[in-house]
């Protein structure tokens, strides 16, 4: 398309300014206000030529458009005042800007120049000079604006950003359906989004109570509705407020609500809160008052302090502290109630990789395996049984006690374990200490006779849940029936090989890294009336919780009360329970089967032992062995018979038949 005749003529317009455009909107809101009665024109003649073709937004001519080629002026100006009689919206003064400035404005702010290249493009260029140039005129002399049939339309945005990226769309009567369509579409996402986000809030926040379960129509079976993430600030305080109730539960509660409603509440925050299962949670809550529950969930949730053990076999608590302090080791002594701890607070290098470890030195070992050692008393000069050693904190303990003197047998049935308690007790020097490999179980037929006996019994791991946080999810019910079956066994075996006669000794100490009474007081009772013959005596304990004497309607010994029980809220250390049992006679007749061991550990056959008894049996006053009416045993034939069988014990037992006299005698 060509240049304008004005274009040629006066060359571009120039930039427009503020004040400019200030003036402009003046006159345009003082013209817009006297409505369209200054743009009436008077038109003569009754017909009225077809409007120009318009152009669409694509650039194409709208259907049923004609160029007016042979229009006479009155046509034009008909169609002028046609247009004039189209409805335009009026603009208030602050809507206006420098898109609402006509032509004529333009025309008088240019000193007369306009550039009108929409009408010149908008005409048909193939059209007759002459009426062209005629219709051109009475436009351009005319003093008023030229509009559009359509009016101008604001531009749709559907963007957040504010930016131009976007495609513009032209509200037209062909699409006004279709954006208002996409507006209320997208309105209506706003609010789903909007009412989402409050229901995640409310549910983040506990507030908004449990939907009811999906129930499948076909199947019938319920689906739990899945629960996000709790607000932890709001759970921490509701367990504050609950626990304050239940401490004055008759002052502080809620009229209408029941204890066991605070107190399920409770368990289920704890649940949610610290990770626990509903069914460990309810157990660990039933040891201790509601305050005290509270202050032993909150102690598993951060680790004990890091002590360490001196090993007097190799050096004195005060040097290995000077020692330590020069590398840079905060510490001090773990308390009064020992004389080898050293609590470490802060450390520039690594514990386990000082010239001082290396050493043999100190053993990383927790503050509550202190306990069970101190308990036992090893003395000089005895035979001690640790019946679980591994990895060896517990053994080279009670091997300085016993200042190398004496023999600790030190047993593990984990083979792997096993060499980890040997590399300890090189490391630290112990040099009366033998490593075996056995199932406790077995140990009263296997070596018996000892002065004094250690069982620190394999358990759950309540009260070192800082440690192993996985306790809290993979314990089960049936955990809790299996573990005291074992420790049942285990603290029988244990007090069959203490040594009742032993002048110094003749004690069992029972201890686990657990706080539920199952494992506890339960087994305990269960060894006392098992064995008569052994009775709770004081551990010699400086401090802990006394034991439970009564538990959910269980009566235990009087003496339960000589057990201590710890805990991390209380004493800053790993939860440990700690009895000790003192042997006052042998065991009674047939709690043994089995070879039973003297004092020496030599096998001697006692009177739990198993014996042949020979003397035939007499039936209706004779004897067993007397032959019968119908015949006796073939004697030459059983003994083929026997002689096989001897020949296959011997086989087995890697010994030579040959070599061995006959009549079934052993080697000499």
């Amino acid at each position: 398309m060509g240049v304008g005749r004005r274009m040629k003529k006066q060359g571009p317009p120039p930039v427009l300014n503020d004040s400019q455009i200030s003036s402009i909107k003046k006159r345009k809101a003082a013209r817009l206000g006297n409505s369209f009665r200054e743009k009436k024109r008077k038109v003569s003649g009754d017909s009225l030529i077809s409007p120009p073709a318009k152009k669409a937004v694509n650039g194409s001519e709208i259907p049923g458009s004609k160029h007016g080629t042979n229009s006479s002026l009155s046509s034009s100006r008909k169609y002028q005042a046609f247009k004039s009689k189209k409805p335009t919206r009026i603009k208030s003064e602050e809507a206006l800007s420098v898109d609402d400035i006509s032509d004529d404005d333009a025309a008088d702010l240019l000193n007369g120049a306009s550039t009108e290249n929409q009408v010149s493009r908008d005409g048909a260029e193939g059209d007759s000079s002459g009426n062209e140039d005629h219709l051109q005129d009475e436009f351009l002399d005319s003093g008023t604006s030229v509009f559009d049939s359509d009016p101008e339309h604001e531009v749709a945005r559907f963007s957040d950003d504010g930016t131009d990226s976007n495609a513009e769309e032209i509200l037209t009567a062909a699409n006004i359906e279709g954006l208002s369509r996409k507006l209320e579409s997208a309105q209506e996402d706003e609010e789903a989004e909007a009412q989402l986000e409050l229901e995640e809030a409310a549910l983040q926040t506990n507030i908004v109570d449990d939907l009811a379960d999906t129930i499948d129509e076909e199947t019938g079976t319920k689906t739990p509705r899945p629960q996000l993430a709790p607000d932890l600030q709001v759970l921490r305080a509701r367990m504050t407020d609950t626990v304050r109730v239940l401490d004055n539960f008759s002052a502080r509660q809620e009229k209408g609500r029941s204890r066991s409603s605070y107190t399920s509440q409770l368990i289920s925050d704890i649940c949610l809160y610290y990770g626990y299962s509903n069914f460990l949670a309810e157990k660990m809550f039933d040891l201790f008052s509601p305050s005290e529950a509270f202050a032993f969930f909150e102690s598993n949730e951060t680790p004990r302090p890091m002590v360490i053990r001196t090993n007097t076999l190799r050096t004195s608590r005060r040097s290995l502290a000077q020692s330590l302090i020069n590398r840079g080791v905060t510490l001090e002594p773990v308390g009064k109630w020992s004389k080898v701890g050293l609590q470490v607070f802060e450390s520039q290098v690594p514990l386990g990789a000082t010239p001082e470890y290396l050493a043999g030195q100190y053993i990383l070992q927790a503050a509550s395996s202190f306990l069970p050692v101190m308990a036992l008393a090893p003395q000089e000069g005895e035979r001690i049984l640790d019946m679980a050693a591994a990895p060896g904190g517990k053994t080279t303990y009670m091997a300085a006690l016993m200042k190398n003197t004496g023999c600790i047998f030190a047993n593990d049935s984990n083979k792997a374990r096993a060499k980890g308690l040997i590399g300890n007790i090189h490391r630290l020097g112990a040099k009366n200490t033998i490593v075996c490999n056995y199932d406790a179980r077995e140990f009263p037929k296997v070596i018996g006779g000892f002065d004094r006996v250690l069982l620190d019994a394999p358990c759950s791991g309540t009260g070192v849940i800082a440690k192993d946080p996985s306790v809290k999810t993979n314990k089960t019910e049936k955990d809790f029936m299996r573990l005291p079956h074992l420790q049942k066994q285990l603290l029988l075996a244990a007090i069959d090989s203490a040594d009742h006669s032993s002048k110094t000794g003749g004690y069992v100490v029972y201890s686990t890294c657990s706080v539920t009474v199952e494992e506890n007081e339960q087994v305990v009772q269960y060894a006392l009336s098992k064995r008569p013959n052994v009775r709770l005596v004081e551990t010699g304990l400086s401090f802990g919780v006394e034991g439970f004497k009564s538990y959910m309607g269980k009566q235990f010994d009087s003496r339960m009360m000589m057990t201590r029980r710890y805990y991390p809220h209380k004493y800053n250390v790993d939860g440990f329970f700690v009895s000790k049992f003192k042997k006052i006679g042998p065991s009674p007749r047939g709690t043994l089967v089995g070879i039973q061991n003297g004092p020496n550990g030599v096998a001697s056959n006692g009177p739990d032992s198993e014996t042949e008894d020979k003397k035939p049996v007499e039936v209706d006053g004779r004897l067993e062995e007397e032959e019968d009416a119908f015949g006796g045993f073939d004697d030459e034939e059983d003994e083929k018979y026997i002689e096989r069988r001897r020949r296959s014990r011997f086989r087995r037992k890697g010994i030579n038949p040959k070599a061995v006299r006959r009549r079934g005698d052993h080697p000499g």
